[in-house]
């Protein structure tokens, strides 16, 4: 099958394609609030349809929460499965919308032409980069370069409560030779990437407590201990003076870069001082002696979130607060255990309670780190389609964050994954007025439509 028709018939479709694209971004589909159900619903069965357009054997699956899309589409040699979320985040604060959120537009900007709306980039113009490449490859030829199945989950911006059930459930219809997921985007918003590493998690929140009610500080400030104090000291004890973690066996399961991936990233020319300087920083704060896109994609982390106690009202209220609380997150790399990491931090805080003081920990949530193996021909093969495509040469690059779907797929279904996206960094993703670039839908569905040929090879 040749692939310059299919890039040419993506060119000429692509108002078509876009067309699409908005309608799909009109519907509601806000997963984490019950009063939008329905647009769940209605956002699986147009995608259901949309894939039946193009000869994909499709359905809407019931679960417990929001539904998820399946389908086939036959072919021959690799066969891989695509993921995608078509559920999207609140909207709110609504008034620093300059658009209705679910009303999309073209919209142009200094850096070309813009899709403005709630789901342009996360995550429904990504997924449809594929579908429409999809549609492209079946309107030239007949059929896929290779044998495709569609995964679509409903619950990704609301914790995918139902996605692991399933997936145990439905094991043997989902397991393929690799998966594709299109939720990350490009790197420094100019180099095509696969992602190769994931962060995982633990998170923690505790409450130190210490008199049996709040005291007055005229009367036992300075005779009674203070909770906030006992709780300070055991934040600024989690680090040392170098910004090294100081849990017990924090770093036993953190590997070091191969001397590969580490070239890779060097020559990614990552301008930390830019990064920073966005957000009004200048100076890395994290352990000495790490680079920093190592500090970011392949260090563990531990980050304070939040720390409160006693009276934060106007005024003053001259109070010992009875109790303190702080959130702590946790970023795990490597073989880190979260069951390890947690039973270290509980430990931490235990042993540095006073005496007359008592801790209460909340259920710890975690999840493992993703490394995914590149020695499948199928990476580099896709490397290389990217490449053709994008000025710049396509690199395997490491995510700060977590994406708990790839750890899935290696866990339940013994699948690696390839995440290939075409987000870029100022897409708003989460926040009011999110955009996806013209740029990345067009060039996104482009080089999808280059790696299912190269994976057919």
């Amino acid at each position: 099958m040749t692939l310059n028709a299919v890039l040419d018939r993506i060119d000429a479709q692509m108002p078509d394609a876009t067309e699409r694209l908005l309608d799909l971004l009109r519907i509601q589909s806000i997963s984490t609030d019950p009063a939008y159900k329905a647009d769940c619903d209605k956002a699986a069965d147009w995608l259901v349809e949309d894939l039946k357009s193009i000869g994909v054997d499709a359905s809407k699956r019931p679960t417990t929460g929001h539904p998820m899309v399946v389908g086939h589409a036959k072919g021959t040699g690799k066969h891989v499965l695509f993921y995608g979320h078509y559920d999207v985040q609140p909207v709110d604060p609504l008034d620093l919308w300059d658009t209705p959120p679910f009303e999309p537009s073209l919209e142009e900007t200094d850096k070309g032409t813009v899709i403005r709306g709630r789901g342009a980039s996360d995550d429904k113009g990504q997924l449809m980069t594929f579908v429409e490449a999809c549609r492209a490859w079946v309107a030239v030829h007949g059929e896929l370069p290779i044998k495709v199945s569609f995964f679509f989950e409903g619950e990704e911006e609301s914790g995918s409560p139902s996605l692991v059930p399933y997936m145990k459930e439905n094991a043997k219809e989902l397991t393929t030779d690799i998966a594709l997921i299109c939720d990350t985007g490009l790197f420094s918003s100019a180099v095509p990437a696969i992602t190769t590493q994931l962060r995982g998690m633990v998170t923690e929140e505790f409450t130190i407590k210490g008199a049996a009610r709040d005291l007055h500080s005229g009367m036992y400030g300075g005779l009674a201990g203070n909770p906030i104090h006992v709780l300070s000291k055991i934040v600024a004890d989690l680090h040392d003076e170098t910004g090294a973690v100081t849990l017990d066996g924090f770093y036993d399961d953190v590997p070091e870069l191969d001397d590969q991936t580490r070239s890779m990233w060097q020559n990614l020319a990552f301008d930390h001082a830019d990064f920073l300087g966005e957000v009004g920083l200048s100076m890395p704060a994290g352990e000495q002696d790490r680079t920093p896109l190592e500090m970011i994609w392949s260090r563990p982390t531990c980050e304070v979130n939040g720390i409160w106690g006693g009276y934060i009202g106007d005024g003053f209220k001259t109070v010992l607060p009875a109790d303190a609380h702080a959130k702590i997150s946790f970023r795990l790399v490597g073989q880190q255990d979260p069951d390890k990491i947690h039973a270290a931090f509980k430990a931490h805080v235990e042993s540095r309670l006073p005496d007359d003081f008592t801790v209460e920990f909340k259920p710890s949530r975690g999840a493992a780190a993703s490394q995914m193996s590149t020695e499948d021909p199928a990476f580099e093969a896709a490397i290389g389609a990217l490449s053709d495509e994008w000025p710049r040469n396509g690199s395997y690059i490491g995510c700060g964050g977590s994406i708990p779907i790839a750890g899935y797929f290696k866990d339940i279904l013994g699948m690696d994954a390839m995440l290939i996206g075409f987000g870029k960094d100022d897409d708003q993703i989460h926040s009011p007025n999110e955009k996806y670039d013209m740029e990345s839908f067009h060039k996104g569905t482009r080089s999808w439509a280059r790696i299912l040929h190269a994976l057919s090879k």
